[in-house]
């Protein structure tokens, strides 16, 4: 008698346990499982607001509505770090004004006076733009001979050539003092052409002549350009 009552003690502790640790499996997956809730599934709480928890309750079943402390808070969302775009850095400004001329679409060979065609060239090329932009405080005129005669000739013809280009822009009503004349003689040859290789002697012939062209020429360009305010 003594040791069926003992059995039955065992067993009726075994299936409260079973059932109170499926209770509280399945109130894991239960809202407010860990609460005792109303027949409308509302946590019942006490005069004080405080929610009546189960005797199976663990801070695991914790909810923000009863017990706040114990819910860990969702820490907010960072933004990721906004990548610094480093500003462009502004190269130098191109020429408002730049243009290389053939000295025979200037002059007449071996002359120092500008041809008609030669200002319609200055006109559309230069006058206009030296109108429109006056950043360009100084515009360097700069002639260029060949090898053909003596370098001082060759000088004195660049630097005529120069003064000529000069005046006609003058006389267009681009101010003198923003225009500056040199002349550099045979000293720099076109290195675009490279007749230093190609035209061989220095004795005056039509096929030297020809084959010198390139290196007969006028170029102008800013010698000093205020950069512009974007």
């Amino acid at each position: 008698m003594k040791i069926s009552l003992v059995k039955q003690l065992v067993l009726g502790l075994t299936l409260a346990t079973g059932i109170s640790a499926v209770s509280a499996a399945f109130a894991h997956d239960v809202p407010n499982a860990g609460y005792l809730n109303d027949t409308r599934g509302n946590v019942v709480k006490n005069n004080y607001n405080q929610c009546w928890r189960t005797g199976y309750w663990t801070p695991a079943m914790a909810t923000a509505e009863c017990d706040p402390d114990l819910v860990a808070k969702a820490e907010p969302k960072k933004e990721a770090p906004k990548a610094v775009v480093p500003a462009p850095v502004a190269g130098p400004e191109a020429p408002a004004v730049k243009a290389s001329f053939k000295a025979e679409t200037l002059f007449d060979f071996d002359k120092a006076v500008v041809r008609a065609e030669g200002k319609k060239e200055l006109d559309d090329k230069v006058v206009a733009s030296m109108k429109a932009h006056p950043e360009v405080e100084l515009l360097l005129v700069t002639g260029h001979a060949d090898r053909i005669g003596t370098d001082k000739y060759n000088q004195k013809l660049s630097e005529r050539r120069a003064a000529a280009v000069k005046t006609y822009l003058a006389d267009q009503g681009i101010a003198a003092d923003r225009i500056k004349a040199v002349g550099k003689g045979e000293s720099e040859p076109n290195p675009d052409a490279d007749t230093v290789n190609k035209c061989k002697g220095k004795k005056k012939t039509k096929k030297l002549i020809e084959c010198l062209q390139p290196d007969r020429r006028v170029t102008v360009e800013p010698e000093i350009q205020v950069p512009t305010k974007k």
